[in-house]
């Protein structure tokens, strides 16, 4: 059986994870900065994600007869890339019920643990659960494995305490600043009236969410659009809609408010792609924002 499987130059890779929702076999993962094809087993060798790659780090290996699945062979590989590498791996067999694979890779482990440069008691620790990693009635969502996976889906609890009323603020007075609709990127229309000579704000579907400030502080003022780089189909189009936005409406000004975790960077990296194609150049800032809803950092590019 022939079969094609990618690989990741890590020296072009710089981690944007825009290749990562493109995988729909989950075979890549964002792990220390860098993407990983963190199971050859699950590779179907499409190479769906090589053209959401802006640094051409995601090739296709050439055509070849296909070993039978060697999961000790597959370790060896992983241990080269990191003691991170090698839990997204087992969890990725345990994940996709491959229990015989993953018996497999942690008896490897404990037969050359003496020449293993980590401890690999916890990678045992980080992928079992309750220490029976043989155990099929796991529910994998209820753990989280820190340093694998892609960060924008791992669960966190956010506690930002009571609201302050101090200022005497009514609450309730508050009104929305959005002077537009729609503001969904496959739904707005780049030459309509609304957008001609304004400031554009560029903003992650889950930007407005985390931020309790966002229409009285950054909204007010600016038109708006939102999408989601993880999640949407069809990104080509919002380069497009994008170009025409600075072109024909020649907005002013784009501000990208992206959150901090990584696949959100494709935002950015449409944005900087229209401003490279557009006739036109126009300041762009780039804000991240955390996972609370805070200003991580403010930049223009």
């Amino acid at each position: 059986m022939k079969r094609k499987i990618v690989k990741i130059l890590r020296d072009k890779c710089t981690g944007c994870g825009l290749c990562i929702p493109n995988c729909h076999e989950g075979a890549l993962q964002i792990i220390d900065a860098k993407a990983v094809l963190v199971s050859d087993l699950m590779c179907d060798g499409l190479g769906a994600c090589l053209g959401h790659c802006p640094e051409d780090a995601i090739i296709i290996i050439e055509e070849r007869e296909a070993e039978p699945y060697n999961e000790r062979l597959v370790m060896q590989q992983m241990l080269n890339h990191g003691k991170n590498t090698v839990i997204a791996h087992l969890t990725h067999l345990k994940e996709h019920n491959e229990t015989v694979f993953l018996n497999e890779g942690i008896a490897f482990l404990k037969e050359n643990e003496e020449n293993i440069i980590f401890d690999i008691n916890e990678v045992l620790k980080r992928i079992e659960n309750k220490n029976n990693y043989n155990d099929k009635n796991i529910n994998t969502m209820e753990h989280f494995h820190e340093g694998c996976g892609c960060p924008g889906g791992q669960e966190k609890i956010i506690n930002s305490g009571e609201l302050n009323l101090s200022s005497n603020i009514d609450v309730n007075s508050l009104k929305s600043e959005l002077r537009q609709w729609p503001v969904q990127m496959h739904l707005i229309n780049p030459r309509a009236s609304y957008f001609q000579n304004s400031d554009l704000l560029v903003a992650a579907d889950c930007v407005a969410f985390s931020m309790g400030n966002f229409h009285q502080k950054h909204l007010k003022g600016r038109s708006l659009v939102i999408a989601c780089p993880k999640l949407d189909d069809g990104l080509d189009t919002y380069v497009q809609k994008f170009i025409s936005l600075i072109d024909d409406a020649k907005v002013n000004t784009v501000t990208v408010m992206r959150m901090e975790v990584p696949c959100c960077g494709g935002l950015v990296a449409m944005v900087k792609t229209a401003q490279e194609k557009a006739s036109r150049k126009v300041p762009v800032k780039e804000m991240v924002i955390s996972l609370e809803g805070e200003i991580i950092s403010e930049s223009w590019i």
